[in-house]
Formats: structure tokens, sequence, C-alpha cells
């Protein structure tokens, strides 16, 4: 009688790692993250049993329908049984106690979907919502992080092949080895600091990264409402700041100095201060381990008044047009950018150095500004409940230096200052540009205590509550870089054209702008021509002719820097419509009826692309009065009418 084999069947989930040891786990016990909660199952076969016959075996005891899976002998996914090989078990070598390896191919049958969901709920809290991490995020969480290091020839005693604590990989949390990088890194990586929280023993299994509030919580029923009565319950925590450890983004770079200069342009002109949004895209960081740089392609310049010493920021009809275009260029909006710049010596062409440690590096109205800024924008996190945790929103201060130049600083706030912010806690100080305040309960809110822990004139801890703060401690400042080699996601010209919202500056964006701009960039290259994101914008947003609805094939051959997808959208009517608007612009003494320079075939060529709704008529006709079209169109034309 021939005995029967005894096989161990282990199912893994396809997504995980393999694990690193190798032993047979008992019947009945589940496996470790990454296995099926089937664990590992015992077939019994005999020695001539076909291929065949023991998968249908396999299938059976695993609740598989169909042959949705594969088995392999080797842990690493190679040598796989399948039933087409037609022998016998002995032949292919499997022995008795063999251990075989089990993958599901598709998420169609009943295991395979138990098995998703217990893979997700490892990955996250419990009550954690699904969501889908940026790009960057999803790139780094399958990244080893460690920091490898060589072999000492000094303190190492071992082999080649040999590791000891003097060269063994760090983990990317390591303080020592940031404290002692040049320059020293005082903040690790926020992806540095997920692998601290679930690098024990447990793999952060009960790890969640949970948003302060500082509201009561609702439905308490024990007692009435705030300001008649209050409990343990509802009662938000007490805060006491601390700095933070970890940040978002480890960088800022802009990608030319092209980008900088122009925004600059503005002060040099006005000596009014100013402020843009940056748009470009989260990459890794190699200088820090896990790091994140945020790379800015462009500056958006939204409505705004600006004098020598303060900007007010307007509602913005485009701001979601221009989201929408971003995304389409593969940008996103990675943060905002605003000048704080005195002239001191205009023949040295020096500025003033005002934000130092003896003063300031950014007011309390400014981290407030930020941390709005930052709450619109927040982070995508798998392990808080909430779904997000923190922000990618960056700061950047155009400022003067200890040289006396002009100096990008970098900034975030701390994700206590968000929630301060978000729950309108935080007020600014009048007299005091460097102190915050936290603002005293009232009977239409509660504000929890605010504390901050300071070193006294004894050198003793104490703690302070927050009013008024030092805003230092919500500060995180970034390294704001430009590189050695630029690099261009848009064209450079030497006559670019005009940034939006600069009509202070006699600087618009019309047709005739536009005209200007083609007869000056006579590149064979139109790919080079159109990828400006400013004329993109334009052509999307003006009122003579928008081209939002028409436009994506143009965006992604300046996406993908395809020159055949530009060719192809160049032969499109619309760009023909436009040439024609172009080169029908104003010429002073042109001929028309009303002697004000617009010449009339461009006239009647904008009097059939507008709506009906933009056309005026005048009491001696349509040009008895002159040309009497709609001024806001007529602007758009790149006329300047009386």
């Amino acid at each position: 009688m021939i005995p029967p084999l005894l096989t161990d069947i282990t199912q893994r989930c396809p997504r995980a790692a393999p694990l690193a040891d190798s032993r047979p786990v008992g019947e009945g016990r589940g496996g470790r993250s990454g296995e099926h909660q089937s664990g590992v199952k015992r077939i019994t076969a005999t020695k001539r049993e076909t291929v065949g016959t023991f998968l249908k075996k396999v299938a059976k005891e695993f609740g598989f329908r169909n042959n949705g899976f594969s088995v392999y002998t080797n842990r690493n996914r190679t040598g796989e049984i399948t039933a087409a090989q037609n022998k016998s078990l002995n032949l292919l070598k499997i022995k008795h106690g063999d251990m075989l390896f089990l993958y599901p191919s598709s998420p169609a049958g009943s295991s395979s979907e138990t098995m998703d969901t217990s893979v997700s709920q490892n990955s996250r809290p419990g009550g954690a919502p699904q969501v889908v991490e940026d790009e960057i995020d999803q790139y780094l969480i399958k990244q080893d992080g460690k920091i490898y290091r060589n072999r000492d020839q000094q303190l190492c005693r071992h082999g080649p092949l040999g590791k000891c604590v003097h060269c063994v990989p760090l983990e990317p949390f390591d303080e020592d080895y940031l404290n002692h990088l040049e320059p020293p890194v005082k903040h690790m990586s926020f992806h540095a600091y997920i692998r601290k929280l679930t690098g024990g023993a447990d793999k952060g299994k009960f790890v969640a990264l949970e948003n302060i509030s500082c509201k009561i919580k609702s439905g308490c029923e024990g007692h009435p409402p705030w300001p008649e009565g209050i409990c343990t319950k509802c009662q938000p925590s007490a805060i006491t700041l601390n700095r933070q450890k970890y940040r978002h983004v480890d960088n800022i770079m802009f990608e030319n100095h092209t980008i900088a200069d122009r925004f600059l342009d503005f002060w040099r002109k006005t000596g009014n201060q100013h402020l843009g949004y940056l748009y470009g895209r989260y990459t890794e960081h190699k200088d820090i381990p896990l790091g994140i740089r945020a790379e800015v392609a462009a500056i958006y310049e939204p409505p705004q008044i600006g004098t020598q010493n303060s900007l007010e920021i307007l509602e913005d009809p485009k701001a979601e047009v221009v989201d929408e275009i971003a995304a389409k260029l593969g940008l996103r909006k990675v943060g905002w950018i605003f000048t704080d710049l005195v002239s001191e010596d205009t023949r040295k062409g020096t500025v003033r150095y005002s934000r130092n440690k003896d003063t300031y590096f950014l007011s309390a109205e400014e981290c407030i500004t930020a941390g709005n800024f930052q709450n619109q924008q927040p982070n995508i996190c798998r392990l808080s409940p909430d779904g997000h945790f923190g922000s990618k929103f960056v700061t950047v201060v155009a400022t003067g230096g200890p040289d006396n130049q002009v100096h990008f600083e970098g900034y975030q706030v701390s994700n206590q200052c968000m929630a301060l912010v978000r729950d309108e806690c935080l007020l600014p100080c009048r007299d005091a540009p460097e102190l915050g305040y936290a603002k005293e309960s009232s009977s239409e809110q509660y504000v929890p205590d605010v504390f901050y822990k300071d070193i006294d004139k004894f050198g003793n801890e104490i703690t302070q509550l927050a009013r008024p703060l030092p805003v230092e401690y919500l500060i995180i400042d970034i390294t704001t870089t430009f590189p050695k080699d630029p690099v261009y996601t848009f064209s450079i010209s030497q006559n670019p054209f005009p940034i939006e919202n600069r009509d202070v500056l006699g600087e618009t964006q019309d047709f005739h702008s536009l005209a200007t701009y083609l007869s000056q960039n006579t590149s064979s290259i139109f790919l080079d021509i159109i990828s400006d994101f400013h004329l993109l914008l334009f052509l999307v947003t003006n009122e003579v002719m928008p081209l939002r609805d028409s436009i994506s094939l143009l965006l992604e051959a300046v996406r993908t820097k395809n020159e055949e997808l530009a060719q192809t959208w160049k032969k499109s009517e619309q760009w023909a419509t436009i040439e024609q608007l172009c080169s029908k612009r104003g010429v002073p003494g042109a001929g028309c009826p009303s002697g004000r320079g617009v010449p009339c075939a461009l006239a009647e060529l904008a009097w059939e692309l507008l709506p009906s709704c933009h056309r005026g008529y005048t009491t001696g006709g349509l040009w008895g009065g002159g040309c009497s079209l709609v001024m806001g169109s007529w602007n758009s034309l790149g006329w300047k009418g009386s």
C-alpha cells in the first residue's frame, strides 16, 4: 500500500511581499501579514496522482470555483505547477511534507475577495475610509527607505559580506544621521515618521493619525448646550504646542530662474508687494530619506490689491478654470508665494534684510493665511480616520537676505496651527507681528486652553498660556532651491506673453498682445511657441473666443511635449479663427468710420463671434455713432477706447 503524501499549501496575497521566514505553519493557524485568513491547509494526495487531480483538490479546499489561482513550488513564484503538464506528483519531485504556495490570479473568487479585505484592513486603522493617496505617497510607501552605509575600514572587523553596528543600514528616521547631514536636517520626512510609527512589533496595527479638534463634540445629551453646559465627554482637550518633528514637504525647487524673475518684475516696476500661486508637482527628494520635493513649474497671479506694505487677495472668478487647465497639464497647486521687499539702495540694487531671528520669519497674520491655505489643500492619508492628515501646501517668501539680495524662504505651518486656524482659535496681534493670540472662550464659542513650553531666566522649563503666543512654535522651515541644470516645463521666450492681472502695469492679455507675441516668436516649432502657461490660460479664459471645450488636445501635446499633436491642433478651425483675429489687430488710422483706430474688418469679425447678449446699438445705428460693442469685449481685442 502506498502511503499518502501530506502537502502544505499556503495561500498568499499577490500584493504583499513574500515572507522572510519559510517555516511551515500548522493547520488552523493564521499567517502573518501577507497571508490569507485561510492560512496553511494540508492536502492529502498520492505519489501517482496527476497534477490535474491534485489541483482540483486544492480548488475545493480553498473554495475556488474556477482556476483563478496558481500554485508554485517556490515562494518567489517560480516553479509553477500547471494541469497542462499531465504528470504525476512523483515525477515533479513533490515529496511528503513539501510546502507549496498559492497565489490568486484574479479577484473573481470569493476567497480572493476576502483576502483583499483582510489586507486593506491591515494597512489602515479601524474605521479609516478607503482613500487614494497622491502618486508620490504611493511610490514612497513601496520604497525600502533605509540608509545604507559602506564598510568602515577602521571600525569594521568582519569580512566583506558581514554587517556590524558600524555599517548596518540605518532607519530613515535616525535622528543622529539627520543631524550630521550638511546642512543638518531638523525635521524628518513624513514618510520616515510613518515608518517610525509602524516599525514596532505590531507593524503599526493600532496607529491612527488623528487630526486635532478644538470644537465641542456634538450629540452630548447629558446637559444643555454651550454656554449653559459642558462635560468631559464633549469638551475638547487642552493643546500644548510642540515643535513638529516631521514635515510633509522637505524641499521646494523652482525649475528655473525665469519663473521667479518674472514674478519679481512686478515689484521692480511698482514697488508694491505681490502674490501668486505656485503650480507644479510633487516628486522624490533624494537628499533626505523618503523625502518629498515640491517642484514649481509656473506662477499664477490672481486678482489682488498690493501696496508697499500690504496685500489684499480679491475673489478670482477664473480660479476653477486655472486648476482644471493645470491638471490637464499634469500640474497642481503646490503652494503660494508673496514678496516682502523694501529697496535699500537703488544704485546697488540691494534690499532690506528685515526677517531674521531678532524679528520674525513669518508674522502671525501670514501664519493664519498659510494655515487657511493648507486646510483648503489637505494631504490624503490612509492612516487617518478622517482620510486626510496635514498638508503638502507650501509658503514661499521673497524677502531680503543677510547679503541684502533677494532670497526665497520656504515654510509650512504645523498641523497644530492648521487646527487652531480651522476652528478659528488663533488671532494676530496688532502691534507685534511675531506674536499670535489664542482666543478666549465666549458665549458663542468655547476655546480650549492653549499652552506652550518655554525656558525661564533660571534655565527651568515652564508652561505658559498662549496669550500671547510666539509663532515660531507653529513654523516649519523648508529649504528653497534652484537647480544647477534648469528644467523647462514651458518654453522660455525673449518676448514672453503678458502675465494675467497686471493691468496696473499696462500689460494686458488681449488679442493685440497675442498678435505681438506671435509676430516676435518666429520659431518653426509650433509647440515651442504655444508652450506658455499664461498664454494657454488666456486662450481658455478670454471673453471673445474661449477654447475651454476644444483645447484638450493642445494641453496634452504640451504635457507630453508632442509636436505632432500640437500640429494637429494647429490645423483646427479654432486656431484659424484666432490667427484671423490676430492678423486684423488694431492699427492707428486704419479707416474705421468711428475714427477710433479699430479696423472695420476686425469689428465685423468680432461682431459675428460675439453672442447677441454682448452686442450694443447706439442711437445712430450700428456704426452711425461709432463702434459700440461692449467695452469688456473690445478690451479683449486690444482696443482702448476713450
